[in-house]
Parts: C-alpha cells; structure tokens; sequence
C-alpha cells in the first residue's frame, strides 16, 4: 500500500502550481496524498483562489480522490506536513522588474539570479525563510523541504548552514534540460543519456554519458556549438541565444549551464541587455505579460489541464523535478539527479559543508553526493570565487551587516568595482526597503546622507509605471 503523505507547497498562487499538480498527478501511482496545502500571503489571494480553482478541476479530471485546500495561514497548513515545497517571489514581479532596471540604468547586467539582482532576490528570500523556518521547526519538524525559490543555491546554503534545517534539497530546471539538449544533439531518446554535474546553482558544468557508458561530451560540444552542429543550440526562455566559443569548451572537455553565458560572453550578453533595455524591454515586464495571459487561461472553467502556453514562462519543468524528487524519497527509488545540497568531500574545490549542485542518488534519507568530474584550474577559481560571493550574500542576508553585502558586490565579477558599486547597493537596498528589515538602519542612514540615491530610484520607479502604461493601458 502506498505511504499516505501530508504536502505543503508555499508559494501556491504561483503560475507554476499547475505544473506541479500535473508532475503529481502523473505519479499518482506512486503516491497517495492525503492532504495538499497551498500557501499564499494577502497580495497573492487572487491568484492563489485561481489556480486552486483550476487545480480542482484538474484532480476531477484525473479521477482521484485528493482534497487540496488553499490559506493565507501558514502555520496552519505546515502542521504535520511530511514534504513543503517551496516557489515564492518575495515582492512579486515588481521586485523582480526593479532587480533588473536598477542595474540597467546605470549600464550594469541586471538579472534575476545572477549579479547585483541575484544578490538582492537572496536578501529577500532568506529573510522570509526566518520565519517559516521557525513555523517548520514547531509544527512539521520531520519534514523534507524541497525549494525551488531562486536563487536556489544560494537560498540552499542558508537553509541548510544558517538556518539549520538539514532536511532541505534546491531544485532547478536547467540540468534536466540539458539532458534533453544532449539527446537531441546525439539523436537519442532523453533516457538515453544522463549527465554527471559539478558546480553551483546557475553555475556549473557537465559531462554527457550514453547508457552504454561512452563518455560523449566532446561530441555533444561540436554538435551544439562547434563544427557538427546544424542548427542552432536552445537556451532557456529568459536568457538571450549568443554562442559560447567551442574552442573554449574543447579546452575544458565539459559544457557549461546557460547562465555561463553572463560570464564567458560577458561583453556580448550586456550589450544585448542594455539594448533591450533603451527599448523599454525587461524580462520581469515580459514574464508580467505571460502571466496575465495565462491567468485569463486558468479562469476559463472549461480548462482542466495545464496549458501549452506555461512553457513560455520559463522554468519549464522546476515542479516536475520536485515531484520526482519526493515520489523517489517516498518508494525509495534511489535515482540519480542533479539537486543543490551539502558537497561532503564531492567537490574537492568546494568546502566540506558548502553547498554545492551536482549529481546525487536520491534516497529515502535525502540526496547522497556522487563523484564528480575532474575540473581544470580554470573551473577550480571560478567556482571557488563564486562561492565565496554566495556565503558572503549569505551572511549578509542573515545579519544585515552592510559592509558584508558591499563586499558581496565587490566580490562579484557581474558587478563593476569602484564609487558605483556602492552606490547600486544603496538603491537596491531603497527600492526593496520593506522587503529588507534587516538592514533597515543603513537604510534610514542613505536617506539623509544620499539624496541622490532617493531620487535615482523614483525616477527608475517613475520608468517602470511609464513602460507598464505601454502594455497594459
């Protein structure tokens, strides 16, 4: 008889959720729930009431008999809760818009998990996590909490080494899409190929094996960016298509992740950014305009299915990976994936206890790390470098001490050194003041001593109401 679990997914109003109640339902043979929360906060009620509309008609259709329920009370749905799943936007896509113009208007790379706009979605993410962390620890302290909030390798380490709560596993969507990359690149089916990776979340690099065990990187590299290919290679729907050098890749035998291209073609991903930008074009205003739609689409009571249009969100397949994940931890399949948890000696340029993403057996008692590829001197700096940045971010999160946040920026290689870099902090830290309650002293301390930095975010503020005026009248 299959186990009778208890779910929680925080974060419930999110237009992912229907993915996530399909990726569930798919593997409703594997699993028996016997209750499924989904938790929202005020600003989010709308959205949230939608989708669980939607989210009843798709169990209808499927025949089975779950109940899920939708609150505002979190604490209420944490109670004896076996797994939470996580997908919160603290501040919603406005904070998301202003992580990517604030940066843009001073020509640097703003973008959401990645420079000075990752840094700040992590600020506001761990802060959060206090809490619910606190509500875990009371009311379901035996659960698996499988987040797939972004920064997730970043928000990982917190939740694991700050915030002490070891039952945490981060997901992302990008190591199974390169799975199906490589497939199709070789002609294969995608169970016809598995990758073995090494690295942090949005920041590390894998090898392709085929299942009769031949290591098929090198061809997978000129049949996606090198003298093979024949069309064009895919990325991820939020990051602009511009080629990796295939002699760069030939010389680490390893692919990189999509979001390598912010860093090995730097110059080329700014320029294309700050162009977007001149015209009014940002990827928080796009996802804006995709969500509406698709919320239009989840009100239509005819539909009982998760849409096609989903896919254009980005983050195609977070939640379906989140539900492979538990129905493993539950039936004990001892499958192997690529999550974000502690390195334990896998990763020999990383910290014993750091976080780190690479490819685990997933088993009932958690991720197991698995050994990983060797990596040259070049990939050993990097991840050294961007490591360091992730706990300097998180210990700036988790104590609101601003001169480690400057240092976090200063660290970052995204993020231009010099009288700027301080000053892009100072109206990051304005802009998401009431997001941002650990650093609400030098907060208060910029508004008398920076006047200009005041002013810089209304008129950013100002831009963004002119440019959302353009879309939606």
């Amino acid at each position: 008889m299959k186990k009778s679990v208890k779910l929680v997914t925080i974060g419930g109003g999110s237009s992912y959720t229907p993915e996530l109640v399909q990726g569930m339902i798919n593997r409703s043979d594997k699993i028996n729930i016997s209750e499924w929360w989904f938790v929202d906060i005020e600003e989010g009620r709308e959205k949230l009431e939608i989708v669980m509309s939607l989210a009843e008609r798709m169990i209808k259709k499927s025949g089975l008999p779950w109940k899920i329920r939708y609150t505002l009370d979190r604490r209420e749905a944490l109670e004896g809760a076996d797994f939470v799943t996580s997908q919160f936007r603290v501040g919603q896509l406005d904070a998301r818009v202003l992580d990517e113009s604030i940066p843009l208007s001073r020509g640097i790379l703003g973008q959401e998990t990645n420079g000075a706009g990752g840094i700040f979605k992590a600020f506001r993410t761990i802060q959060a996590y206090k809490e619910i962390i606190d509500d875990m620890k009371e009311l379901c302290p035996d659960a698996w909490l499988v987040n797939f909030t972004n920064p997730a390798g970043i928000v990982t380490e917190a939740l694991i080494n700050q915030l002490g709560w070891k039952k945490s596993i981060g997901v992302c969507n990008i190591p199974i899409g390169q799975q199906k990359a490589a497939a199709k690149a070789l002609s294969l089916k995608d169970n016809e190929v598995y990758t073995r990776h090494v690295g942090l979340n949005h920041f590390h690099f894998h090898q392709i094996w085929d299942i009769n065990g031949q290591d098929r990187t090198a061809e997978v590299i000129e049949r996606m960016y090198g003298d093979l290919r024949e069309e064009p290679t895919e990325t991820v729907k939020n990051i602009v298509n511009i080629d990796y050098s295939a002699k760069f890749l030939r010389s680490l035998n390893l692919l990189p992740c999509d979001y390598h291209r912010y860093y090995f073609v730097a110059p080329e991903m700014l320029e294309d950014s700050k162009k977007e930008f001149a015209k009014g074009k940002i990827r928080g205003l796009v996802v804006k305009e995709v969500e509406k739609e698709l919320f239009e689409l989840y009100q239509q009571p005819e539909l009982d299915t998760k849409p096609k249009k989903l896919e254009e969100r980005g983050g195609a397949y977070y939640s379906d990976i989140a539900c492979e994940i538990i129905c493993c931890m539950i039936n004990h399949d001892n499958r192997v994936m690529t999550v974000s948890t502690a390195n334990l000696g896998s990763i020999p340029a990383l910290g014993y206890h750091d976080i780190g993403e690479m490819s685990c057996l997933i088993t009932s008692a958690g991720p197991v790390p698995l050994v990983t590829p060797q990596i040259p001197k070049f990939i050993t700096g990097n991840l050294q470098l961007m490591k360091k940045m992730e706990l300097l971010t998180v210990e700036a999160a988790m104590t609101g001490n601003y001169e480690i946040a400057l240092q976090a920026f200063m660290i970052n290689p995204l993020i231009p050194h010099g009288d700027e870099t301080e000053e892009l902090l100072q109206e990051l830290l304005l802009a998401h003041e009431q997001y941002l309650p650990q650093f609400a002293g030098d907060i208060e301390r910029i508004k008398k001593e920076c006047p200009k930095r005041v002013q810089a975010v209304k008129e950013i503020k100002a831009w963004i109401a002119k440019e959302e005026e353009k879309i939606y009248g």
